[in-house]
């Protein structure tokens, strides 16, 4: 009955931007951190942001100061502003929820393409 669905992903020039969304249903999204992650052909997952409950954000190098992670508790909602999108930004994006408390709270979306290219 959990249920993360991602959308927003598409195909944007090198600086363009490009804002993903995560819809949550089935989980009391506030008890949650919130992340999004990617993964590119060839490589690794990697995580990109994530936003605690409280409203605290961490960032991979890579995206800091370009992306932004943000959250809707009220409407289960969580955001990534994605702007100045560079070649090595393409990938699937997910969305993820992780209970700090129970590991075995994790859940996944489906995940959403992201192409960067000219």
């Amino acid at each position: 009955q959990v249920q993360l669905v991602e959308s927003g992903g598409g195909l944007v020039q090198p600086g363009g931007s490009l804002r993903l969304s995560c819809a949550a249903s089935g989980i009391a999204m506030n008890l949650y951190v919130m992340g999004w992650y990617r993964q590119a052909p060839g490589k690794q997952r990697e995580l990109v942001a994530y936003i605690t409950n409280g409203g605290s954000t961490n960032y991979v190098d890579s995206v800091k100061g370009r992306f932004t992670i943000s959250r809707d508790n009220d409407q289960k909602m969580v955001y990534l502003q994605m702007n100045s999108l560079e070649p090595t930004d393409p990938a699937i994006y997910y969305c993820n929820a992780r209970s700090p408390q129970r590991d075995i709270l994790n859940f996944w979306g489906q995940g959403t393409q992201v192409t960067v290219s000219s």
